[in-house]
């Protein structure tokens, strides 16, 4: 695997490496991570990965200076899993001056659930996505479910902006007992950490009610809220929405559900596609 700390030297390496599948990452790798690197062997002839972790997709309150580096880790699973080449650069070089120009989504996607507990977050992922795909211009990108709405928003940029990039969307990887792996995941405490599960138990519940023919989704939200709440969560939203573009459904569309919450200090989201 090739460690390149420039854009200069990426893009050389990439000149003539044929059809490139791109997993970008902020690093603190888990086995989530893992399988889109293995899933995008499948679609590239070269498979390229990146570790930057993203200051302006954090708020002022957020964890962004502990937020968990573990590089040479990192590297060997990357390594492992079959990476060609480490997109690995510092802020001097992805930002070599304060960045003036930001991509906005849509207001009915920036507005809603991730958008209106992170101000900012999703511009800041959009526009640091937009950089890494000017500068390793590949033909495929992958990226996990468990980010639902940014994955919507890419997939949404990419079209719109007419950027020539198939995304693909991966499945949600979970532990034995349902946890979705996340590199926040490594915030919780042994009591916090056996409790955790219980986010996905309830996205469980919720979609079990909506099998069985009920439809009134802000009652079933409210009580799926309450019953984290009973348990010592602080639930920002659970959400039934439409997977198009996680708007109200109005009808019988394909249906995901989402949920964030703080354990402790730990914020976790998770979601379900439902119907």
């Amino acid at each position: 695997m090739q460690i390149h700390t420039t854009i200069a030297s990426l893009r050389a390496a990439l000149a003539s490496a044929g059809r490139v599948a791109f997993a970008p990452t902020m690093g603190n790798l888990h086995a989530g991570h893992v399988s889109l690197m293995q899933a995008a062997r499948i679609h590239g002839d070269a498979v390229v990965s990146s570790i930057f972790v993203n200051r302006i997709q954090f708020g002022p309150n957020e964890d962004f200076d502990r937020y968990p580096r573990t590089f040479q880790t990192d590297c060997a699973q990357l390594e492992a899993a079959g990476v060609d080449h480490l997109f690995a650069p510092d802020e001097a070089e992805l930002y070599p001056q304060p960045q003036s120009y930001f991509v906005q989504p849509a207001p009915a996607h920036d507005c809603i659930l991730e958008g209106a507990t992170r101000p900012g977050h999703l511009v800041g992922v959009a526009t640091v996505v937009t950089k890494l795909f000017n500068i390793v211009q590949p033909q495929v990108a992958l990226f996990g479910k468990k980010d639902y709405q940014q994955l919507m928003v890419i997939r949404n940029m990419v079209r719109e902006l007419n950027m020539p990039i198939e995304i693909i969307g991966c499945e949600t990887v979970r532990a034995t007992d349902g946890l979705a792996l996340s590199s926040r995941n490594g915030y919780l405490s042994a009591e916090q950490r056996a409790a955790a599960p219980r986010l996905y138990a309830t996205l469980q519940g919720v979609a079990e009610q909506i099998s069985t023919g009920q439809r009134d989704y802000p009652s079933i939200e409210q009580a799926a809220m309450q019953q984290l709440q009973t348990h010592g969560w602080q639930p920002d939203y659970i959400a039934i929405r439409r997977r198009e573009d996680l708007q109200t459904p109005a009808g019988q569309e394909p249906l995901v559900i989402l949920a964030a919450a703080r354990l402790g200090n730990t914020r976790l989201i998770d979601n379900l596609e439902a119907l």
